[in-house]
Formats: C-alpha cells, sequence, structure tokens
C-alpha cells in the first residue's frame, strides 16, 4: 500500500495528494502531525530514503533553531528530536514498498509508483 505523509496546511504536500489521486492507485494518507510516526517507523523511513537524518529535518523551523540548532547530535537523536515534535519533518513522503522519496517537487513522487 501506498501511504503518504501528509500536512494539509501545506501547499506542497497538497501538490503530492494531488499526483497520487491522478495515478488512479490506492493510497493511505498519514496526517503526521496528528499521528506522528513512531521511531522504528521514521528511521526505516529515512533508510528508504537513503537519507541521513538532518536530510529530512525544516532546518528553518523554529523549534529546530531554538532546540538544536548548532549542537552535535547523533542521527539517533535527530531521529528522536522528529519524533517529538513531528512539524520538523520535511514533507510530503511518499511511501511504497522498499521506496521512498520526499514530493519536493510533487513530480518526485512518480518515481515510486510504479
Amino acid at each position: 500500500m501506498i501511504k503518504i505523509y501528509h500536512n494539509p496546511r501545506c501547499s506542497k504536500s497538497r501538490q503530492g495528494l494531488q499526483v497520487l489521486e491522478q495515478s488512479g492507485k490506492q493510497f493511505q494518507i498519514v496526517k503526521y502531525l496528528d499521528n506522528p510516526p513512531s521511531y522504528i517507523e521514521l528511521a526505516a523511513i529515512i533508510g528508504k530514503l537513503g537519507y541521513h537524518a538532518i536530510d529530512l529535518v525544516r532546518t528553518n523551523e523554529k523549534i529546530w533553531k531554538e532546540n538544536y540548532k548548532g549542537r552535535d547530535l547523533t542521527d539517533e537523536q535527530i531521529v528522536q528530536a522528529m519524533v517529538d515534535h513531528p512539524k520538523l519533518i520535511e514533507r510530503p513522503i511518499v511511501v511504497h514498498n522498499n521506496k521512498a522519496v520526499v514530493g519536493r517537487p510533487p513530480d518526485k513522487i512518480k518515481e515510486v509508483l510504479n
């Protein structure tokens, strides 16, 4: 099942949702601010993305700047920061089988739909 980690207030996330709707494929919407991923789930997503944890962080968010910026953090600590503050997670993320992509730009989502 295709899964999109979605924030309805984000225009890029809404555009990503539109790409999925136009694909005609079934998918599940996870409003990750209301239902944040667990540490294990988020670490698995990062692995599927092929990212380092910091690559998924919205580093311009106030929470990051006030609490984490400039600190020497391990990947585990960065993942925990995103679990504790899901607003820090880049969006939208689309996961399908063993692949994942951040939908920026939204057309990147097509990469995981096959």
